[in-house]
């Protein structure tokens, strides 16, 4: 896969749409693919994160995902993988599991905070984007504490 397609994938996804052409092309040079043959463990839950993983191709589960139906969720082509791995230490919070021959795109959280450094426009959209997502996310809570008092207080 050409550095243009990867690019193209990642535009697609909201933590790198707001992103400097610059700084996408300086993570898709410095990713790092990875193969994986069916059955192969990506991650483990509990897993100290250092890296989002960009499901190329193939097909791969998350098993342990809290309200699966069935207790894991398939990831298509495009699927990012440890979001938050990219800004944050964080630990996974499922096992990921190569269902079929795959391939993935490990993009270190190293590599994306200097992306952010050195195209710091890039930086200050992806902070505004992510106050305006906590801050719904804040009202979205504070409506839904609003309806539990009020249902205890009836």
């Amino acid at each position: 896969m050409s550095a243009d397609d990867i690019i193209d994938i990642l535009t697609r996804l909201p933590i790198f749409a707001k992103l400097d052409p610059g700084a996408l092309r300086l993570i898709a040079f410095a990713a790092e693919t990875r193969q994986l043959r069916a059955g192969d463990i990506l991650f483990r839950q509990g897993d100290i994160a250092d890296c989002g993983y960009l499901l190329l191709t193939g097909t791969v589960t998350l098993d342990g995902v809290e309200g699966a139906d069935s207790g894991f969720r398939m990831v298509k082509d495009g699927d990012l993988l440890g979001e938050t791995a990219l800004l944050v230490p964080t630990k996974r919070p499922f096992t990921a599991i190569a269902r079929q021959s795959s391939s993935v795109l490990r993009i270190s959280r190293a590599i994306f905070l200097r992306a952010l450094e050195e195209y710091p426009a890039s930086a200050e959209r992806l902070r505004k984007d992510m106050l305006t997502q906590i801050t719904a996310l804040g009202e979205e809570l504070e409506t839904y504490r609003r309806g539990l008092t009020s249902a205890r207080a009836s």
